[in-house]
């Protein structure tokens, strides 16, 4: 177990001990173990992530997985007498991690994350881990789970090249790799723009470039979500990397029923984003004054959008060679 993990145990730990696990950072309650990781870990976080989770399902079709899941995880799949066995990196608030240990009975999923966030009550065959995935060995065996899923993780991950090979290592032949990220470039009327462009969104794109800034002065690659596909293909494991990008509507503005629905659980989430990333702005140097102006002027921007605003969502799944 490499040291930055914290035995799994801890997480049944009363709520007054949990408060060894978070730290309160510009207002906003943090997690303790990475303390480069500026994101919250608290109720309003765990708001958005249920949007998040609410969004993609209708995203993917009243689904919350890509590519040959089922047939992965059928019953009938010869492990040699082995469990199946699914591991959900960054599981924040444990809703994938729940839904796929009902959907799924017969087989064992464990949720990963920093904090200790998730439910109590969740399904037998369900179980969550506290550790700080931004580190060079993962303590999960070679060979052992056969889906691990990832999704708006790379912010928190400072090699992610790295992380792949460790989340390929603990795959199965044979296994799934689903990653989710979105992009961070803002898109208004169908396309990529800046806050130099005439975008119509100036505040919301000023922000996220920002938040670009931001991630890149701590070391984060910011390119990753659209080259996911091109950094699973090289580590040459797979014989088989599929990547899909869906452009999602922010806002009330489509006119198909599904996509309406879509944007108005993006516009929620977007909003309270733009609160989330104050703690990571702030550690960035910027000034209280100059963070306030940035977020008033990005929510100005989705309160009263002038044009269409979306966001790139990046989606890949590969399958390892047996």
């Amino acid at each position: 177990m490499c040291v930055e993990c914290v035995p799994p145990e801890l997480v049944d730990l009363t709520p007054q001990d949990h408060e060894q696990f978070f730290r309160v950072v510009n207002g906003r309650r943090c997690n303790n173990l990475n303390h480069h990781y500026m994101m919250p870990a608290d109720k309003e976080e765990l708001r958005r992530f249920e949007l998040f989770h609410r969004m993609i399902r209708f995203v993917f079709g009243n689904k919350i997985y890509v590519g040959p899941v089922e047939k992965v995880l059928s019953p009938d799949r010869d492990t040699c007498g082995e469990r199946l066995r699914v591991l959900d990196m960054g599981t924040g608030g444990g809703l994938w991690a729940v839904d796929m240990a009902d959907e799924f009975p017969h087989v064992d999923v464990t949720g990963v994350d920093l904090a200790p966030l998730q439910p109590r009550t969740v399904p037998s065959n369900c179980t969550f881990e506290l550790c700080d995935l931004d580190c060079r060995c993962l303590p999960y065996p070679s060979n052992s789970y056969d889906v691990v899923h990832a999704r708006n993780m790379h912010s928190g991950i400072h090699d992610y090249p790295h992380f792949l090979h460790e989340l390929t290592r603990i795959l199965r032949p044979g296994g799934v790799l689903i990653l989710i990220e979105f992009d961070l470039r803002p898109i208004a009327d169908g396309k990529f723009t800046s806050a130099h462009a005439q975008s119509g969104i100036p505040g919301w794109c000023a922000l996220a470039e920002e938040i670009q800034r931001a991630l890149t002065l701590g070391g984060v690659d910011i390119t990753v979500p659209e080259r996911m596909g091109e950094l699973v293909r090289d580590l040459g494991w797979y014989d088989h990397v599929f990547q899909q990008h869906a452009d999602i509507p922010i806002g009330f503005w489509p006119k198909d029923p599904t996509l309406l629905t879509v944007g108005q659980l993006a516009w929620m989430e977007s909003d309270l984003l733009i609160l989330a990333i104050r703690p990571l702005l702030l550690a960035s140097g910027l000034s209280e004054k100059e963070v306030k102006m940035l977020t008033e002027a990005a929510q100005r921007d989705l309160y009263y959008p002038l044009v269409h605003i979306e966001n790139r969502l990046h989606v890949v799944h590969a399958i390892k060679s047996v």
